[in-house]
């Protein structure tokens, strides 16, 4: 896989991560954790995007 592949995968990987985290928040019934937990990877995902951009 070429790293602009792989940066893009990491970006769509991303997205759904920004989706659900909102879609989680906006749910009542969602487990804060299971949200700080999306977040933490939402997170590590850009933090790997801005090292492999760099």
């Amino acid at each position: 896989m070429s790293l602009n592949s792989h940066l893009t995968e990491l970006k769509k990987k991303h997205q759904r991560l920004s989706d659900q985290v909102e879609m989680a928040e906006r749910s009542p019934a969602t487990d804060h954790l299971e949200i700080a937990a999306m977040k933490k990877q939402k997170l590590h995902l850009k933090q790997e995007i801005s090292r492999l951009s760099a």
